[in-house]
């Protein structure tokens, strides 16, 4: 588990950064302006890092993998123009909206209901209480304006 929340620290670490760039930066009328550049900056990044590793590979991986890669860059692509859109319209307080929407659809639906896998009472009330977080979110957000 302690690696489990390393992992997911560095993702949160990316995310926040992501964040703090895109709501930093100008409102453009073309939000895709903004996302190309972060994607191709991303994109030369995992250039490098794949050189870097330079492990043996087969080399009918990406053939062998072309479906699922298509797949997440679609996933990536939404993801990015959500961000873009939550932020840029609403700013960053609304990110415990998206971190619970990926709650239910990445922990619930994909990884309960797509691959089976487990999913105990204890983590059930973590997702009723996740839930109750968006409930008070937006209650919050009501009763201040």
């Amino acid at each position: 588990m302690p690696k489990a929340l390393l992992f997911a620290a560095i993702a949160a670490l990316g995310n926040a950064i992501f964040v703090y760039g895109q709501r930093r930066a100008v409102v453009a009328a073309n939000p895709f302006l903004f996302l190309l550049g972060a994607v191709l900056v991303c994109a030369t990044l995992f250039v490098g890092a794949t050189l870097v590793f330079q492990t043996p590979t087969d080399s009918g991986y990406v053939t062998q993998n072309i479906s699922s890669m298509v797949i997440s860059g679609v996933g990536f692509f939404i993801t990015f123009v959500g961000f873009y859109l939550l932020y840029s319209q609403f700013g960053a307080v609304y990110y415990i909206v998206y971190a619970i929407f990926s709650i239910i659809t990445t922990s619930i639906v994909v990884g309960v209901l797509i691959y089976k896998e487990p999913f105990n009472l204890y983590q059930f009330g973590a997702l009723v209480l996740a839930i109750l977080a968006i409930v008070l979110f937006n209650y919050g957000r009501f009763v201040t304006n």
